[in-house]
């Protein structure tokens, strides 16, 4: 904690709370340290159990992310209030984790947003990588009806699911690009020079025109 304390930067704690993260420690200095301490799953909980943002995430860094039991990364989603801890925690543990597939079912219906912005997360991960068994069309239906109006965490991971879906699925690509379209969502978000919009239609069109690209003749 000590060693934390003396690498917390004013500037970079001024950016990060900018984004709602309440810490200044430079990242790559976080992962050096953790390279040096590598896999400690006991230090890990106790780093986690201080509360404080940094300590937080170099446990997620040195963690062991199968030794979590569903109901404690359950406590630990909940408990984790910062955009960037919760990602790091939903990211590097949770996918990881044998359990990640019953939170992602307990957690999308969940009335707290950001909850339910984690099992959005994690269907966007079996769109992407393991679909079979999902409802892609109903995924649809529930992104048509309800992301134009979501809070802003869960709406990026609709939106994301949405793009998700139609860069991977062809037989989907025009109804998800058709509810992008209509509900333009993030349509005029501020994307830097050679970055690719998240507006989805956008962001399939690009997905899609490098597949084809990398794809040989």
């Amino acid at each position: 904690m000590a060693e934390l304390a003396a690498l917390e930067d004013p500037k970079a704690r001024a950016v990060n709370e900018k984004h709602g993260d309440d810490h200044g420690v430079n990242l790559g200095k976080l992962r050096a340290i953790a390279k040096r301490l590598k896999t400690q799953q006991d230090l890990a909980r106790e780093l986690w159990e201080t509360g404080d943002s940094a300590a937080r995430l170099l446990a997620l860094l040195i963690c062991r992310p199968k030794a979590f039991g569903q109901d404690e990364l359950d406590a630990m989603l909940r408990d984790a209030r910062t955009p960037k801890v919760h990602d790091w925690l939903v990211n590097y543990v949770v996918k990881k984790n044998p359990h990640a597939e019953e939170l992602r079912r307990a957690w999308m219906p969940d009335p707290d947003p950001v909850v339910a912005s984690a099992g959005w997360a994690l269907t966007t991960e079996r769109v992407a990588k393991k679909p079979e068994g999902l409802d892609l069309a109903g995924l649809l239906d529930v992104i048509e009806a309800q992301m134009k109006d979501a809070p802003e965490r869960l709406q990026w991971a609709m939106n994301h699911c949405l793009a998700q879906i139609g860069i991977e699925h062809a037989e989907y690509r025009a109804r998800a690009l058709d509810i992008g379209e209509r509900l333009e969502v993030l349509k005029d978000y501020p994307t830097s020079p050679g970055c690719t919009s998240p507006f989805a239609p956008a962001w399939i069109a690009e997905m899609v025109r490098r597949q084809h690209e990398a794809t040989p003749a």
